[in-house]
């Protein structure tokens, strides 16, 4: 139970006399406070995952020389007064609780000599063994480069790979790949045109990220995140068909053609959708997308169609929301997903009742009611699950988590069934028309088995 307590007047006056006569005796707990400049970093080891019962390390860097850092969850000190060096960093490790909740847990920073706070996030992962190889047939082909994304043409047994390297200071390449769907023979590869220069920007090939394929007339979608725009290529030969302007389409992400409407939808963060005629190669319309948080905003992710009803689905990565896009209408409805933090995947089945949702903090794969969003079943499948592809016939979602290097394999009634080790950082799947799935995955460091794609057959 809190007390309260009054002072009279007249104390007050007392008191004030008081602070006066001390003068600089006592410091005040309201000294001029100081911006928080730095950047706080927390892993597991070799900055991988962080597990209950396993070791997190903490690096800060940006600090003021001479300061000291204090770290706390909750009542507990983990680290105090923690010098920074000369470079104006620190670092440090320290055990996790065996019983360590899964989850987002809050590390206030604060620090000394100029004071300043915040808080940052530790995130305690799912620890979920590897399982459930015999299961499958799997072949694997490392094309190099550094892979984004996978499309797939049922039409012609082929599949189109993205792959975008360097930025940040190193020179710009990147390719369409073209490989048969079975073998993973590489059959053609073409580089992206020059973007001219623009403002600080050199000139650089309109890099490519994500994929659709068209297979009705023929062309393969591709976005140029780095460009802010999108461009079409021929399926046969990878030849150009249409190039975009610069800044039509702001930071493109994924691009989904749809067959029952003949048009492409492309996800563009904070804009919504952009919609394409898929014949006339024209921009029709953008779909925007507000999020239901108060001073939210919606940052749309992956997209996933269901043609046979005309409903588009995406996830907010700023938000944890769903949208579900009425084709026909217009109409958009927002679904809270209260216990996620940065959803990006998201796939819808066939008939249209069911919804799959990957979400990077939150390690899981929710699998919701399309009608309402409610939730039917929240699963762990593995640290930071970037996006999902549900496989009808098999009553199978695939989860590609890329901070433990894995594939889980989820059934439609909330069951994991199996864990595959998905090399160094999977990053997005996709599946064909007769069930086999397509993986790729990117590098990290030396480790072996990078920038490869993954053909999954399930047994």
């Amino acid at each position: 139970m809190s007390k309260s307590i009054r002072v009279g007047r007249n104390t007050c006056a007392a008191l004030a006399l008081m602070a006066l006569s001390q003068g600089a005796a006592a410091q005040s707990a309201f000294d001029t406070p100081a911006a928080f400049e730095a950047r706080v970093m927390i892993s597991g080891v070799n900055r991988g995952p962080i597990y209950a019962g396993g070791t997190a390390e903490l690096r800060g860097m940006g600090f003021t020389q001479g300061q000291t850092v204090t770290f706390e969850r909750g009542d507990e000190v983990l680290f105090k007064d923690l010098p920074v060096n000369e470079k104006g960093e620190v670092s440090a490790k320290f055990d996790v609780p065996a019983d360590a909740a899964l989850g987002l847990h809050p590390i206030v920073v604060k620090t000394d000599g100029p004071d300043s706070a915040s808080v940052v996030e530790l995130k305690v992962s799912p620890k979920i063994d590897y399982a459930g190889e015999d299961k499958f047939d799997i072949t694997k082909a490392e094309l190099g480069g550094g892979l984004y994304q996978i499309g797939v043409s049922d039409a012609n047994g082929t599949i189109f790979v993205t792959s975008s390297a360097g930025g940040r200071g190193k020179p710009v390449t990147s390719e369409l790949i073209k490989l048969d769907g079975e073998t993973l023979e590489v059959l053609a590869k073409r580089e992206p045109a020059m973007a001219p220069a623009e403002g600080e920007r050199p000139a650089s090939p309109f890099a490519v990220y994500g994929v659709g394929v068209d297979d009705t007339h023929g062309n393969v979608w591709v976005t140029n995140t780095r460009q802010n725009s999108v461009a079409v290529y021929a399926q046969d030969d990878l030849s150009l068909v249409k190039q975009f302007d610069v800044n039509t389409a702001p930071h493109a992400r994924d691009a989904v053609y749809d067959a029952a409407t003949d048009r492409v939808y492309v996800s563009v963060m904070s804009e919504g959708i952009n919609v394409y005629d898929a014949a006339s190669l024209e921009l029709v319309e953008t779909i925007a997308i507000p999020s239901a948080q108060r001073g939210g905003e919606f940052a749309t992710m992956s997209v996933a169609v269901d043609g046979a009803n005309g409903q588009l689905y995406t996830v907010s990565l700023n938000t944890p929301e769903l949208a579900k896009v009425d084709l026909a209408s217009g109409e958009v409805s927002i679904f809270p997903l209260e216990s996620v933090s940065r959803p990006s995947g998201v796939d819808v089945s066939e008939d249209g009742k069911t919804v799959f949702v990957a979400s990077q903090n939150s390690d899981d794969l929710l699998i919701l009611d399309a009608a309402d969003g409610s939730v039917k079943s929240d699963v762990p499948v593995g640290v930071q699950p970037l996006n999902v592809v549900y496989v009808e016939g098999q009553d199978l979602a695939y989860v590609a988590n890329r901070t433990s290097d894995s594939l889980a394999v989820v059934s439609g009634d909330g069951q994991l069934v199996a864990s595959l080790p998905g090399g160094p950082f999977p990053n997005f799947v996709e599946e064909a028309d007769d069930g086999t799935v397509y993986m790729v995955n990117k590098a990290r460091g030396d480790a072996e088995g990078g920038n490869t794609v993954w053909r999954i057959k399930h047994k």
